[in-house]
């Protein structure tokens, strides 16, 4: 009897160790590869995000590219892209998806497509709606055509230069460069203050979120290949300057990029987080785009040389459609355009996970509040949250802030209130669903 229980547990062992040995074989190494392309347009485009522009734009200050990273651990394989524009509505984004999945195969719930937001980019859809008293702005559509194909194109590169690599998430923190621009009063009303007020008594300071997340992706001789860098702040530092009001650039997330691909190498890309109510501090007498992009690329440099990174990691993705319901009156001075039969909005979340690193992609301009109970509720370490991931569909905000008014819940979202909290439940639900998948 003891001798056939000493065999059994022999057996026992020696099957346990040749899973194990399976399991491991069959573990191929991550593999990795970041491609850069320009989509800088023409310097007599139309802009997008300010529709009080009344002419095209005059000018380039700096390039304009979407950056693709792609991942792929054997099984899955994965791409984020961020391409420094307004927004990607879900048309362009399905476009681009279904091209990608024909070429290489990459299922399209496994591409994210997220705009860096910079207002000083191309016009490429006509979502937008022109304010009263200016032209009608017009589209290149031989432009935008020529950018889906090589948005898709950034993913084909970075699909070509896998390699072995490791990679690994860390946080920073940057508060000083970033304020609420929903300032509220003595009486719980909003003022909206565009460019940040001197301290007065009788206003009210709300929220931000000054946590940067910070991926780096690395080569096994620990040479950096990728940054993903995702920090919650308006793109708009280049309204200060009159004399570049219509000049394309990328704006702060562009400088930010150029510090980290200086200084480390490899490819940066920007992601926006929850921003609908984020604005840079900007200093008259300064250049701010730079001075912003500087700030945040040093905090940036400062947190990656530190970053614990790894090969064993697992990649997932989930994406799930979510509909959201549109005001009955809508607002004659929105800012996006919309058909006025329909009562819902349907869009998509999208959510991707890299060993411990959850990466979520929300659509539209998401107020900062709910970001912030998102990652409160969520529980999870690394979560990256993306606003204007793969649509464009306006501000989406929380109940209170249909409250308090301002332009976030007023002229600038056909959404009705719940949307926020709508947003809100199903981030949770699609995160607790890969969080219970093995």
């Amino acid at each position: 009897m003891r001798k056939y229980i000493t065999l059994k547990a022999t057996l026992l062992a020696a099957a346990i160790l040749f899973n194990n040995i399976c399991s491991l074989a069959g573990q191929a190494a991550l593999r990795g590869g970041c491609a850069r392309v320009d989509i800088t347009p023409r310097a007599s485009v139309w802009l997008s995000g300010y529709g009080a522009r009344n002419k095209p734009s005059d000018g380039i200050v700096d390039e304009l590219y979407a950056k693709a990273l792609v991942l792929d651990d054997g099984q899955n394989k994965i791409a984020i892209v961020s391409a420094d524009l307004l927004w990607v509505p879900i048309k362009i984004t399905a476009e681009i998806r279904r091209e990608v999945k024909e070429k290489i195969g990459i299922p399209e719930k496994n591409v994210l497509i997220c705009a860096t937001h910079t207002h000083f980019g191309p016009k490429i859809d006509r979502i937008t709606k022109n304010w009263p008293d200016t032209p009608i702005s017009e589209i290149d559509e031989s432009y935008v055509q020529t950018l889906k194909k090589k948005i898709a194109d950034s993913i084909l590169a970075a699909n070509k230069n896998m390699k072995e690599v490791k990679l690994g998430a860390v946080k920073g923190k940057i508060p000083e460069i970033v304020y609420n621009r929903r300032t509220k009063r003595n009486d719980g009303s909003v003022a909206m203050t565009f460019r940040l007020p001197p301290a007065d008594p009788n206003l009210i300071f709300g929220p931000i979120d000054p946590e940067v997340c910070i991926l780096r992706v690395e080569d096994m001789s620990g040479t950096l290949v990728a940054a993903i860098v995702n920090f919650a702040c308006h793109p708009v530092s280049g309204t200060l300057n009159r004399e570049k009001f219509y000049s394309i650039s990328a704006d702060y997330p562009g400088y930010t990029a150029r510090v980290i691909e200086q200084m480390e190498g490899g490819i940066c890309l920007f992601a926006l987080g929850t921003a609908g109510n984020m604005n840079p501090v900007r200093i008259e007498r300064k250049k701010p785009r730079l001075q912003i992009g500087r700030a945040l690329g040093g905090e940036v440099l400062r947190r990656i040389q530190f970053v614990a990174t790894s090969g064993e990691v697992t990649l997932k993705a989930l994406k799930k459609p979510v509909t959201m319901p549109i005001k009955k009156d809508l607002s004659p001075d929105r800012i996006i355009d919309a058909d006025k039969t329909k009562k819902t909005l349907t869009t998509e979340i999208q959510l991707l996970r890299i060993g411990d690193i959850y990466i979520l992609g929300l659509p539209g301009e998401v107020l900062v509040e709910i970001g912030l109970d998102i990652k409160k509720r969520a529980g999870i370490e690394n979560l990256f949250i993306i606003s204007l991931s793969n649509d464009a569909c306006g501000y989406v905000c929380h109940r209170q802030a249909y409250k308090e008014g301002g332009y976030e819940p007023g002229s600038g979202t056909n959404l009705a209130e719940g949307a926020g909290e709508i947003i809100t439940r199903e981030a949770l639900n699609i995160l607790n669903r890969m969080k219970q998948s093995k």
